[in-house]
């Protein structure tokens, strides 16, 4: 059997962090997350990565980003855009609202669908999920059942940043499997040290030791049609918001609840950090740059032969 796969969804627009984050320099040799999960997903049994960008980074982000890795990991490319999989009569529609931007992360996945023929993990392009995440993933996917997914928590108070609110997928889980995830939008560390959602119209604290969904998952090929079903049930929600995205969180979770699949959780015990602002930039060299000095990766990532 083939090796598995990695999706890596890097086609967002980074209006939090107010630039292109999947590409921004954070190693000494200008890696960039992307690249360290790329990394360890190698040297856990990953066949091939796939990364779903805009159409319009594709000159950037492949003399950037793929001029480094593509040497050691076979690679492909998929595009997401606004006009991707989605009906002419809706496009229309959603144009007039204002509509720019592509339709979130489960609708990144399906766009990459016809180059995932394998056991696959999918991951954000801006997030770091740490080696042991992808040894987890890698020994799951090796064995996986083709009617069960998994994907890797983290705890909430270690996922925040100190500049401002993130999106996080609250999860319940019960004797290891996945019961529901809830997709909140708005948690924040308030000034006393509690954990908020002040979502609209709601303020609910959240225990730190919540375990959330940072889109590190697991799949079998096989899920896409039921993703795709799910997908076609969000686009007909009436009066749909220019601004609303179909998230994979929620896309498990409707997953979950008719009985189509179960999610297995991972523990990994694996760090996580992220560039959700700015600011979270030098946090992530620094640590990356700690990892190095513990001989977890090498200074130059990709320095030497393929």
């Amino acid at each position: 059997m083939k090796g598995p796969i990695l999706a890596v969804l890097a086609a967002g627009m980074g209006s939090r962090y107010g630039g292109l984050k999947q590409m921004e320099p954070i190693g000494r040799q200008g890696e960039a997350l992307l690249d360290y999960s790329v990394f360890d997903a190698r040297r856990s049994g990953f066949a091939k990565a796939v990364f779903i960008i805009r159409r319009d980074l594709e000159r950037d982000f492949t003399s950037l980003v793929l001029s480094r890795i593509a040497p050691f990991m076979p690679c492909e490319i998929a595009f997401q855009e606004a006009d991707s999989l989605i009906p002419r009569i809706l496009l229309e529609e959603a144009r007039t609202t204002g509509r720019t931007k592509p339709w979130g992360t489960a609708h990144a996945l399906l766009c990459a669908r016809e180059k995932i023929d394998a056991p696959f993990a999918v991951i954000n392009a801006d997030d770091f999920y740490g080696r042991e995440a992808f040894a987890a993933l890698g020994a799951y996917l090796s064995a996986a059942p083709v009617a069960e997914g998994a994907i890797v928590p983290y705890r909430l108070d270690k996922t925040l940043s100190p500049q401002g609110a993130v999106t996080r997928g609250v999860c319940v889980i019960r004797e290891g499997f996945l019961q529901s995830v809830e997709e909140l939008t708005a948690i924040a560390r308030e000034a006393d040290g509690r954990i908020y959602n002040t979502g609209p119209g709601e303020r609910r604290e959240l225990a730190a030791d919540t375990m959330v969904s940072m889109n590190c998952w697991a799949f079998s090929p096989a899920i896409f049609p039921d993703m795709e079903a799910y997908f076609q049930e969000f686009l007909k929600t009436p009066g749909l918001n220019p601004q609303r995205e179909c998230y994979l969180p929620k896309a498990a979770d409707w997953l979950i609840k008719n009985h189509l699949l179960r999610i297995r959780v991972l523990p990994a015990d694996s760090p996580w950090f992220g560039v959700t602002y700015q600011a979270d930039r030098e946090t992530a060299a620094h640590r990356i740059a700690e990892l190095a000095a513990q001989g977890v990766y090498p200074s130059s990532l990709w320095g030497g032969k393929p």
